[in-house]
């Protein structure tokens, strides 16, 4: 289900059960969670095979669930590695995301669509909701008024209405040339970079750790830095 390709700087994986939309099943979130947390690129590219990005829980495997909160952790873990990973995680959704695949999205780093790119959360037409940590990583992306319409409304937000609404940065025919312009930045800026704005400790806490970092980052790249006073 899950396909993992290197490339110079950058991990691509994929969701690769086109038939079913990418929908995901328990071990397809434990194997996109060893996929992310085990990159050594400086970016990782997610993205869907076929013509969705991925339709988000594979139901036939949720209606057979002994224990749904066990399936809700795991979506959960895998959301957090993505989140938390040193590598930087660019999501390119072509065609539909809905459900959990919305929530693999917000718990990347990048969000990138293309125009066929639509978004959804329509698990509250047949009873259920975002558990993969959308309720709370969606109102930090997006206004809370506007995520709590979306998910309340199961409305399907077009590409250009989620760049408007936040849930995406850009949207381009090619997602994969942002992923490939993000990683020609240097390896421990985009790590640190992401660790400071991925950081939720109290102010003070944050800005300590971020005077350090940037400490840290002058001692190694230092030559360089001076080298560029002329650019």
């Amino acid at each position: 289900m899950i396909r993992v390709r290197d490339d110079d700087d950058i991990r691509t994986v994929t969701l690769d059960r086109p038939d079913s939309r990418n929908a995901l099943r328990p071990d397809d979130l434990d194997e996109l969670r060893v996929a992310v947390a085990d990159a050594e690129t400086p970016v990782t590219y997610l993205r869907g095979a076929g013509s969705a990005f991925c339709a988000g829980a594979d139901l036939d495997a949720v209606a057979a669930l002994d224990d749904p909160s066990e399936f809700a952790r795991r979506g959960q873990r895998t959301a957090s590695a993505l989140a938390d990973a040193d590598t930087v995680v660019v999501c390119g959704i072509d065609g539909a995301a809905r459900g959990g695949g919305v929530e693999m999205a917000l718990a990347s780093d990048v969000r990138v669509a293309t125009p066929d790119a639509t978004f959804g959360e329509p698990g509250v037409s047949f009873g259920l909701f975002g558990a993969w940590g959308g309720t709370v990583r969606l109102p930090r992306v997006m206004r809370e008024g506007d995520a709590l319409e979306f998910a309340l409304s199961g409305r399907v937000l077009d590409a250009e209405e989620a760049r408007q609404a936040g849930l995406v940065s850009r949207v381009v025919d090619d997602p994969r040339a942002v992923a490939t312009e993000i990683a020609s930045g240097k390896p421990a800026a985009l790590r640190t970079i992401k660790r400071r704005m991925r950081d939720r400790r109290e102010d003070g806490t944050q800005e300590r750790a971020e005077a350090a970092a940037f400490a840290d980052l002058v001692a190694t790249h230092r030559e360089e830095i001076a080298a560029s006073r002329g650019d």
